[in-house]
């Protein structure tokens, strides 16, 4: 199992102290939430039937793989990832050059979650319709794929058009830095499995066990093979029990609850740490 750490439930000012432990420690990734704005008023939902809490709009927000490239530098193992970046809301050229800057500082740290959003009222800040988020979003995705992994593309798309341009230098990893998708709806888990990656949201094992089986009726259907969209999820993790628990389910990554106060969550990971992840 590996084990990742979210930055966002945390006070920005020990990010960077955090980062360090647990790069030191064992952890595995490092993962940022993200978003491009908060709009006083905000709307939308995170699952169906369910809306989304509104977030102070107040709340400090930075350009997240900006922050993961400073991050990189504080640290030389541990990989960065967006969990999740809105990549629908960007042109492709400023998406993919962000994350090919991070994955070349990092030497191939980076790690590519992205997701629709929930928050319609903050595409329509930008000037975006909300109802084409999703489509924008794959749009933008089989771009940056193209501009990471070709010499020279052109693109007429629904949203994005341009005549051929290079793109340099590409990534480090290859074909590219691997890319996860956040969201339950149907269409989010076809999206994850042509991906290769799923983030879930907060939710008991029961309900992971029920999407990881999703996903898995999914890869039949795409033809792919069977277990390889890799899973992350957060979870609550007290025991070893737990962690077996989310490995027979079919969880490849979980992001634990470190739980306690921003200004112990360093000592928490390592404490963390020394009981599950090194062992």
């Amino acid at each position: 199992m590996k084990f990742g750490v979210n930055l966002g439930l945390l006070h920005p000012s020990v990010w960077p102290e955090l980062a360090s432990a647990a790069d030191e420690c064992g952890f595995e990734s490092l993962w940022l939430p993200e978003h491009l704005v908060f709009p006083v008023e905000q709307r939308g939902r995170l699952r169906r039937g369910e809306a989304h809490a509104p977030v102070p709009p107040s709340t400090p927000l930075y350009d997240a793989p900006a922050y993961l490239c400073y991050l990189a530098a504080r640290t030389r193992r541990i990989r960065l990832g967006t969990n999740v970046y809105l990549l629908g809301i960007r042109h492709p050229f400023v998406a993919a050059r962000a994350f090919a800057t991070l994955d070349v500082v990092s030497d191939g740290r980076a790690e590519v979650g992205i997701g629709a959003g929930w928050c319609t009222s903050e595409f329509e800040a930008a000037g975006i319709d909300p109802a084409t988020r999703g489509r924008r979003l794959d749009e933008c995705a089989d771009v940056c794929i193209r501009l990471w992994t070709e010499r020279e593309i052109a693109h007429r798309g629904e949203f994005h058009a341009f005549e051929p341009v290079m793109f340099e230098p590409k990534p480090v990893q290859r074909p590219h830095p691997p890319i996860s998708v956040g969201g339950e709806a149907p269409v989010a888990l076809r999206r994850a499995v042509r991906l290769g990656g799923w983030i879930g949201m907060q939710a008991g094992l029961d309900h992971v066990r029920a999407q990881v089986a999703r996903l898995r009726a999914l890869e039949r259907e795409a033809g792919v093979p069977e277990g390889s969209t890799c899973v992350t999820v957060p979870a609550r993790i007290a025991s070893d029990a737990d962690v077996e628990a989310y490995a027979e389910a079919g969880v490849h990554r979980v992001i634990p609850e470190l739980g306690g106060r921003s200004r112990d969550a360093a000592e928490t990971a390592r404490a963390f740490a020394r009981r599950f992840v090194n062992t």
